[in-house]
């Protein structure tokens, strides 16, 4: 085995990488595929699939843990490790394999309601002590497995079965909430763009630390065309790529200013001028421009929002300073016997 990293300052130094090329067949399992026909999933697991022999991850050295949802039966179709875990926990658990095994890439994948309702507590702590994980949240804004309900994500007025009146939530923005949970990679993709899935997944994985990407998915059965806007030639995705201008629309013929009441807003280059279009940062420490950028998507009808990376900086991962902590005692066996018998020892209560 070889432990060459993918790129330089990549995330995977200490996964141990395959010396035999893998193909997509080694991370298929026997498994049928059951999603609703139409469904988003297959784009995201097909492009997964196509992805993990790219990055040479040995696949017992893969780990998927999901929660409860439609998008938590990825475990059974790829043919690693991994754990159907419990509803809106599969971060918890992520991060008891991550602090255990350094030589594993650990995938969670959730959905809206899994990640952000029962498991946006664990979500947001994973994420803030940086853990070494990679979280994919599939986001279709409904409750897909239970039949309908509306989700923490669906639009205000959303009428639906637990909702007949129209929903009056407010609804989260998964990356805003990561950037405030100072997540350390945040970034947003669609599941029909399997170019720009890969890219942002690829990066992910790469990143050592806790690292969300939400995938904008369709549901066709309980909310098809959610992110219709977001499609087509005139499509209102707004591309974010580190060190370059925030062009979007024909042409790019639009880009992102700042306004003189000091918010972002689109604006026509030819008006304003290419000098003045912000100019992508993702490596910026302070998560501010990030957030701001986040705020640009739209909160009712989706017909613009940015997708790419909006943050990626580094900072030690949680579950590597905790390993460090063991390792350089002057002697880590002792050490290890030690925190063993704080665990074993004599402190006990009466109830």
């Amino acid at each position: 085995m070889t432990t060459t990293p993918l790129a330089p300052g990549a995330g995977l130094t200490r996964v141990p990488l395959a010396v035999t090329p893998l193909t997509r067949k080694d991370f298929t399992s026997d498994q049928e595929v059951r999603w609703c026909p139409g469904c988003g999933d297959y784009a995201v697991l097909a492009t997964f699939q196509g992805l993990m022999p790219q990055l040479g991850i040995k696949k017992e050295n893969t780990v998927i843990v999901s929660g409860i949802g439609c998008s938590s039966r990825f475990p059974y179709y790829v043919d690693s490790y991994g754990m159907h875990s419990i509803h809106g926990r599969a971060p918890a658990i992520a991060t008891g394999i991550a602090m255990a095994r350094e030589d594993l890439a650990v995938w969670v994948v959730t959905g809206d309601g899994d990640a952000l309702s029962i498991g946006g507590n664990h979500l947001i702590h994973a994420l803030r002590r940086n853990v070494n994980i990679t979280v994919m949240l599939f986001n279709n804004r409904i409750y897909g497995l239970t039949k309908g309900q509306y989700s923490p994500t669906s639009e205000q007025g959303k009428l639906t079965k637990s909702s007949p009146a129209g929903s009056v939530d407010s609804p989260f923005n998964p990356v805003s909430l990561a950037l405030g949970a100072e997540a350390s990679f945040v970034a947003r993709t669609v599941d029909s763009h399997r170019a720009h899935l890969t890219e942002v997944l690829t990066a992910a994985i790469s990143h050592r630390g806790a690292a969300l990407v939400e995938i904008y998915q369709n549901c066709p059965i309980f909310n098809d065309g959610a992110f219709d806007g977001l499609k087509g030639p005139d499509s209102g995705l707004i591309p974010l790529r580190h060190g370059e201008p925030i062009r979007f629309g024909p042409d790019g013929g639009l880009g992102i200013v700042r306004g003189a009441d000091g918010s972002l807003r689109p604006a026509a280059v030819d008006e304003v001028g290419l000098e003045n279009v912000l100019v992508h940062d993702a490596h910026r420490d302070d998560p501010g421009l990030a957030f701001e950028l986040s705020r640009l998507t739209d909160t009712g009808t989706i017909l613009s929002a940015p997708i790419g990376i909006f943050r990626d900086v580094e900072r030690p991962s949680y579950d590597d300073l905790a390993r460090a902590q063991v390792s350089v005692a002057p002697d880590p066996a002792r050490r290890l016997a030690e925190l063993q018998g704080l665990i074993t020892g004599p402190d006990t209560w009466t109830v």
